[in-house]
């Protein structure tokens, strides 16, 4: 589903992805894990279409980027640190406009599945600008899989959530990997992401240094794995 070869990114004399190697089969969840600058969302960034790679090649779904970026998008679900809604639109008008751009079959009431699925039908007609942090994500996370997107790509999603918001997005995640869709999430919640994804590839300066999973590591080793990961590079 993901086909990810020789990636580099520069930025000005500054190479922060170095020759990065990365595949996906179709249904799996991946966790990216590293420390901060380690190229974590810049490598997400390219797979959303977001940032074009200085070298390499990157397929998805069969297409490839950034030549088929509009092809590769149709199949994409996003959650990046920036919400990425309109403010003076309220919830469901926000889901009506992303939802008539991606061409969503029965608008309304999947409009209305989203908004339960995330716990916002009681607020969804309060302007976007409104909403705290939290509920923002939540509509982020809406937006994302309002129309059912191939591959889903999580960039530290429960950053700025509370108890409530974190498990209503577990729950997003869970359903997600039962449907078969592919994910990719970057976390730094080790614990979070032992318990959600099936795959765990640590990302240290620019390339993947060590991936294993779920079968082949116990929960109370992933940390040591990382930790030993990060040794590698």
């Amino acid at each position: 589903m993901i086909e990810v070869h020789k990636l580099v990114k520069r930025f000005g004399l500054k190479t922060v992805l170095r020759g990065m190697d990365f595949q996906v089969k179709q249904g799996e969840f991946v966790a990216l894990l590293g420390p901060n600058g380690a190229g974590k969302t810049t490598f997400l960034r390219i797979l959303a279409s977001l940032s074009r790679p200085s070298m390499g090649g990157v397929i998805i779904a069969g297409y490839r980027l950034p030549d088929q970026a509009a092809a590769v998008r149709r199949r994409l679900g996003v959650v990046s640190h920036q919400p990425l809604l309109y403010g003076d639109l309220t919830a469901e008008e926000n889901l009506r406009f992303y939802g008539r751009m991606y061409g969503v079959q029965d608008l309304g009431n999947r409009v209305a599945e989203v908004l339960e699925l995330v716990g916002l039908t009681t607020r969804r007609r309060a302007l976007v600008r409104t909403y705290s942090r939290g509920m923002q994500q939540r509509l982020a996370i809406g937006r994302a899989v309002l129309h059912d997107p191939d591959v889903m790509l999580f960039d530290e999603p429960h950053t700025g959530l509370d108890q409530d918001a974190s498990a209503m997005l577990d729950t997003v995640l869970r359903e997600v990997a039962a449907k078969g869709l592919t994910v990719d999430m970057t976390s730094h919640d080790l614990a979070r992401a032992a318990d959600l994804a099936s795959r765990f590839d640590v990302i240290s300066r620019g390339v993947i240094s060590a991936s294993v999973n779920r079968e082949e590591i116990k929960t109370d080793q992933l940390l040591s794995f990382y930790r030993e990961a990060l040794k590698k590079i």
